[in-house]
């Protein structure tokens, strides 16, 4: 399965930010959205992703003063993308091995959606399903 069928079901809206955005607009963002990750974008093109656990991180380093800081200081900048033709289990295995949740993913060098561990696995369990459906159909003699 490729993840522009992940991008088929759940759409192509991306929430983001620009860089100086601050983190407490972020977290006004990431509440809105009840989302846990935007992309940090000026003009369709990615700069970087800045996540719940990079606001965690930064409130540990900055303390409270982190709050009025632009999300530029505490996103990540060297970003893991992929595109809509790469296979749900390659951007699985890469999130695996980085310990990373969300992946932006670029079309033509645009940002054209965003992919979290849960759409992953969501769509991994589907397949399974669909599997485990076709298996009982050919046990059943169907």
């Amino acid at each position: 399965m490729l993840i522009a069928a992940i991008l088929r079901a759940k759409g192509t809206e991306v929430v983001s930010v620009a860089p100086e955005t601050t983190v407490a607009e972020l977290l006004t963002e990431l509440t809105r959205n009840r989302i846990g990750a935007v992309a940090v974008a000026r003009d369709e093109a990615l700069i970087g992703i800045v996540s719940e656990r990079d606001v965690v991180r930064g409130l540990e380093r900055h303390g409270a003063d982190l709050i009025s800081a632009p999300v530029a200081d505490i996103m990540t900048a060297d970003v893991h993308t992929c595109t809509p033709d790469d296979t749900v289990e390659s951007v699985s295995e890469a999130m695996t091995r980085h310990r990373f949740r969300h992946v932006p993913v670029l079309s033509r060098g645009r940002l054209a959606g965003l992919v979290s561990i849960g759409d992953v696995v969501k769509s991994r369990l589907r397949v399974l399903e669909e599997d485990r459906a076709q298996l009982e159909a050919y046990i059943q003699g169907s």
